[in-house]
């Protein structure tokens, strides 16, 4: 799906979204499931863009449907992989994810561990995208914003019009998630790109929601 001029949902991850920032350095947000890599490469090639020239992968927070393929698109393409700091143990496997869905979808899913090249403590802008902290999801989520449109991996869903946040369950810190979706009020953007869900324009409807935080 088609967001911007340069910016593209991929087709390939329609559970949990794959973005394409298409620049001088190409660069993708979240990497989707395990498995995907080739398919993500493939529509890559049918919007002009050869996994070789991806030189950046952003990842929003650990869990396993964000960061699946992030090991062999990075050895594909040969880009720099950046992840939020408090996350990178979970996505490298050195402590196990908190809370029994998270296990048992990691157990489930298991993602193979990539290199990391550096953190958002280190670096908050990458080719004009901004590094937001909004932890709560998971200790170090992280979303992006870049020309107008804002990356918003689960800090919510929008589902057929209607946003929310997501359960209870999946949310490590919900006070501290909820203050990060509070802090959307803050940002100026028009274009919603979740996670889950369909890229939407700010609207009435969303601007309504945030009203709650």
């Amino acid at each position: 799906m088609k967001v911007t001029d340069n910016i593209f949902m991929l087709e390939a991850s329609k559970y949990s979204h794959v973005f394409l920032v298409k620049s001088d350095e190409n660069i993708l947000i979240d990497t989707g499931m395990p498995g995907l890599a080739g398919k993500i490469a493939g529509e890559l090639q049918t919007l002009g863009v050869d996994i070789g020239s991806v030189k950046k992968i952003l990842l929003t927070h650990h869990d396993v449907d964000h960061i699946g393929s992030a090991k062999a698109l990075r050895e594909a393409s040969g880009a720099e992989l950046w992840a939020p700091a408090p996350d990178v143990p979970y996505i490298t496997g050195e402590k196990k994810r908190g809370g029994r869905v998270k296990r048992f979808a990691s157990a489930l899913m298991r993602a193979p561990k990539p290199e990391i090249t550096g953190t958002y403590d280190n670096r908050r802008e990458f080719c004009g995208i901004q590094a937001i902290s909004a932890p709560g999801h998971t200790p170090g989520h992280t979303i992006f914003l870049y020309d107008g449109v804002l990356f918003a991996g689960d800090l919510l869903r929008h589902l057929k019009g209607r946003f929310g946040m997501l359960p209870s369950v999946t949310n490590w810190y919900l006070k501290d998630a909820r203050e990060s979706v509070g802090l959307l009020k803050t940002l100026d953007f028009e274009w919603f790109c979740p996670a889950h869900g369909q890229p939407v324009r700010k609207g009435e409807a969303l601007v309504s929601f945030l009203e709650q935080f």
